[in-house]
């Protein structure tokens, strides 16, 4: 059954709402497929013709042409594994006159200038603590104040002991190499949620370094992950947190935008401190040491020991984590949604105004959230979003207008990557045909200079009807998912959550403030500032008539990227 819609006609599946498939059968999940396909066509580019399509290749353009019909089963692959040992179509030809070697690929990192390297401290007085990392290919005005993974492991930071890193991604040999020649050999633990075969290639990264060790995250519910991103630094002088969006691998770090949040340096507590000592006013040690308990990890334990002997008062932000499991009671506020929905309860206060106060929300993926917005988004979601104290609807939650930031197919095709950036946008045509409501939410990328560095960053927040103050701020590792924030199950009596996530909330009661002030033009950054620096232009724009939200498992073959090269998936 065909339905037209404002983004073009679509081909609707009679399949059931289920959330689709996150994994494959090698542990691998739809993630790593799509940056699978990027790397692919990195390196085997098929350069953009302006030319009539052959007969071989115009059923595949189809697709495209009709506002992303689904083809017949007979055109995909069986299962995900035929997909990646699939060869590439006789069609599909080389080009010898290759693109110039880009900084998102190795070896070219070492082409960056010595500059794009150069660590300095950041303000000792920075409030918020909440960062960009930096992007080759912008001015350099668009890095000031930003980080790259070098500076956060400079011995700047701390004379490191000890590290374990948190993720989803990993590439082990560029991830050793970006610590410091006099760290390269300190214990390092690796936090994953890799199973079977993905797992074994992880290991097998790992067997030049005898200083790492390996933690395996439990996912016991279907279509689960471990999409946590966060580093423990154990220093001689203290310990650090570092949450951030960034994977481990080197295509995250270069030209993508990216957040994090970076904590103060904490110090050792004195000898003999009882177990309550060292909490911050925002309860972050309890609850981070909560989320490292619900491993239920042997290995982490040590850490769990390290964290309760050091003092973490100066904390301003809350953690709002997501760890798989079914809760019921007390324990449904735990995670999740409604974790964010509890602190928003109890630590915001309604503000007074005749207009909503819009939510707006950016990411780089799409869950399945149902056949229509009342299954989850504008349901439990939307009343987690707006939520502000315990009268929070007097700020009319049920007409709060919601945006949704997510690239388009225009913002992708003009990225410093060009397509290949859109291996990390893994919103696929078989959920996307299922939810054609969802895309009278969405607005493009736009704003701050970075409109080109595709985010990889994820933010919540709700900002004033004028979009000139902010009620909150979350950055977090979640998408746009049931499987990441949760979903209510029987009657709303249990929550269900399937990955490991983990984000931090800034409330301006935390800062002694009322609301944030936006900040107008946070680049170049010139030290403190008591306004927030939100990563990309406000009000956001909806997609125009022609725009179409970025969809990696089908061809994009109508313009070129920036580097003349369209996207044809393997």
């Amino acid at each position: 059954m065909s339905q037209e819609s404002q983004h073009g006609k679509w081909t609707l599946s009679s399949s059931d709402d289920e959330d689709p498939p996150q994994q494959t059968p090698d542990g691998g999940s739809v993630g790593s497929e799509a940056r699978q396909a990027a790397h692919y066509n990195q390196q085997n580019p098929v350069k953009f013709e302006n030319k009539a399509p052959s007969a071989s290749t115009k059923r595949k353009r189809e697709t495209e042409d009709s506002g992303w019909a689904l083809s017949s089963s007979d055109d995909e692959a069986a299962d995900s594994s035929d997909r990646k040992r699939k060869q590439p179509s006789p069609k599909r030809t080389k080009v010898e006159d290759r693109r110039p070697p880009s900084p998102h690929r190795e070896p070219d990192y070492k082409e960056e200038p010595e500059e794009f390297y150069e660590t300095s401290l950041p303000p000792s007085d920075e409030i918020f603590r909440f960062y960009l990392n930096k992007v080759s290919g912008v001015e350099k005005k668009y890095n000031t104040g930003a980080l790259h993974i070098r500076d956060i492991l400079s011995p700047l930071f701390g004379t490191l002991k000890e590290s374990v890193q948190f993720n989803y991604c990993f590439d082990i040999g560029w991830m050793v190499q970006q610590y410091p020649p006099e760290f390269r050999d300190k214990p390092l633990m690796i936090v994953h949620g890799e199973k079977r075969e993905s797992k074994a290639r992880l290991i097998q990264q790992a067997q030049p370094y005898g200083h790492i060790r390996f933690c395996q995250a439990k996912l016991d519910i279907a279509f689960g992950t471990h999409h946590t991103k966060m580093m423990l630094l154990w220093y001689e002088e203290g310990f650090r947190v570092v949450i951030l969006t960034s994977n481990m691998i080197p295509h995250d770090w270069y030209q993508k935008t990216q957040g994090l949040w970076l904590s103060p340096l904490y110090p050792r507590l004195p000898e003999g401190s009882p177990s309550s000592a060292g909490e911050s006013p925002t309860g972050f040690k309890r609850d981070l040491l909560d989320y490292l308990r619900s491993y239920r990890s042997p290995e982490l334990e040590e850490w769990t020991q390290r964290i309760q002997e050091h003092d973490l008062s100066d904390t301003r932000i809350y953690l709002v984590g997501s760890t798989p499991g079914r809760y019921l009671g007390a324990d449904m506020d735990r995670w999740g949604h409604l974790r964010l929905r509890k602190l928003l309860s109890e630590h915001t206060r309604p503000v007074q105004s005749e207009e909503p106060w819009p939510v707006v929300g950016q990411f780089s993926s799409i869950g399945s959230l149902g056949a229509d917005e009342t299954k989850w988004l504008a349901a439990e979601f939307q009343q987690t979003l707006t939520t502000l104290g315990k009268g929070g609807k007097a700020l009319g939650s049920r007409n709060a207008p919601m945006h949704l930031v997510y690239p388009s197919v225009d913002n992708v095709r003009t990225s410093l990557e060009g397509y290949p950036a859109g291996g990390s946008l893994p919103y696929s045509i078989q959920t996307a045909q299922r939810q054609l409501w969802l895309h009278s939410y969405l607005h493009p990328v736009g704003g701050t200079g970075r409109s080109h560095a595709m985010p990889h960053i994820k933010t919540f927040m709700r900002a004033s009807p004028d979009f000139t103050e902010l009620a909150w701020f979350l950055i977090t590792s979640a998408n746009l998912s049931k499987a990441a924030w949760g979903a209510l199950e029987k009657n709303s009596t249990q929550m269900m959550v399937r990955s490991y996530e983990l984000g931090v909330l800034f409330l301006p009661s935390a800062f002694n403030m009322k609301t944030f002030r936006v900040q107008k033009n946070p680049f170049p950054a010139t030290g403190p500032s008591t306004s927030f620096p939100v990563p990309f232009d406000l009000p956001p724009q909806r997609y125009g008539s022609n725009d179409q939200p970025w969809i990696w498992n089908i061809p994009h073959t109508q313009a070129p990227d920036t580097h003349g090269n369209v996207w044809v998936p393997s």
